[in-house]
């Protein structure tokens, strides 16, 4: 007998947690849930900033694209069109922090000819302050300082993530805070941000398929618009597959404005209202009080099938009514 969506929700929602267990080994991490390979946090030194590297569905599905590794990337990659080394499979960043690009990296600098004369930000790692597996999640807790090109300080920032799984579903809620710690921090308006995941080619639109919220499809209809959510699903080896990111209502600028291309980019970004509404007399830029800080709230789901069969609409609510 067919279940119902809402009989199904309840009953996906009710399945088994998984135990989740969190390894370090010099500059990253290894989360696995269930016993199986989930994702591994990037903090070497040598790159400009912090990434989880791949993202795979619960049935082991890798669904974020395989490269740069490190700072490198494969020969004659960069003949593709949506190249843009600089996308790491998740990560935080923006364009313009300071005046400064977060968003690119100088190590790729060489594949961009419209850079100007903006100053690369990097990130260096200050601290992990938590590491922890559980039976049914695991965290993983970082302190960056943000640095200009000659190693000043401008701000700090903490990335969380908690990590959880059951047999159809993997889950990573992601807080960012960053802290005006030495001075004001201003983030520009710019398209070039925030929250970031470079999906596998197979979840490109086309032939995979991008919806949000509001039930808008495609790029042209998703790009620049405010939604709480945004999914990307579509078959990858074999898997009927997708992603789904949810603005939390805590986080900056609910519901948020999103750079989500059909080449595979999924960002949430709540600053490039000029950008995004090609209007001058917008401005989307916020500037951070020194002493205070700016909170960013999303919940990343890998889920099985299509949004109407994950049920995103209704795991969205839910996440919605968390404090």
């Amino acid at each position: 007998m067919r279940l119902t969506l809402p009989l199904l929700v309840w009953c996906l929602s009710c399945a088994a947690a998984e135990p989740v267990v969190v390894n370090r080994a010099g500059d990253q991490i290894d989360v696995l849930i269930g016993g199986k390979p989930f994702t591994t946090y990037y903090f070497n030194p040598q790159v400009a900033k912090p990434y989880l590297m791949p993202l795979r569905s619960a049935a082991g599905t890798i669904v974020t694209r395989g490269y740069p590794v490190g700072n490198e990337v494969p020969a004659g990659s960069q003949h593709d069109p949506s190249f843009e080394p600089h996308q790491r499979p998740l990560y935080f960043s923006h364009g313009n922090v300071d005046g400064l690009d977060f968003w690119g990296e100088e190590v790729f600098a060489k594949y961009f000819h419209d850079h100007g004369k903006q100053g690369y930000g990097r990130m260096t790692l200050e601290k992990i302050g938590e590491e922890n597996g559980g039976a049914d999640s695991g965290v993983i807790r970082a302190d960056f300082s943000l640095q200009d090109p000659a190693g000043r300080v401008i701000g700090e920032e903490t990335q969380a993530y908690t990590f959880r799984g059951d047999d159809r579903t993997r889950i990573i809620d992601c807080q960012f805070t960053v802290h005006a710690t030495h001075g004001p921090v201003t983030f520009g308006d710019s398209k070039e941000g925030t929250f970031g995941i470079r999906v596998v080619r197979e979840l490109n639109s086309p032939p995979g398929h991008m919806v949000n919220s509001s039930g808008a499809e495609g790029e042209k209809a998703i790009w620049g618009k405010r939604a709480d959510w945004v999914d990307y699903y579509g078959k990858v080896g074999g898997e009927d597959v997708g992603i789904a990111v949810l603005d939390h209502p805590k986080s900056f600028r609910h519901p948020t404005t999103w750079h989500a291309r059909g080449y595979g980019l999924f960002a949430a970004n709540p600053f490039g209202l000029r950008e995004f509404t090609r209007d001058p007399n917008q401005d989307g830029s916020w500037t951070i009080p020194e002493g205070q800080s700016l909170t960013f709230r999303y919940r990343v789901v890998i889920h099985q099938g299509d949004y109407r069969d994950a049920g995103i609409a209704e795991a969205y609510q839910k996440y919605a009514a968390e404090p």
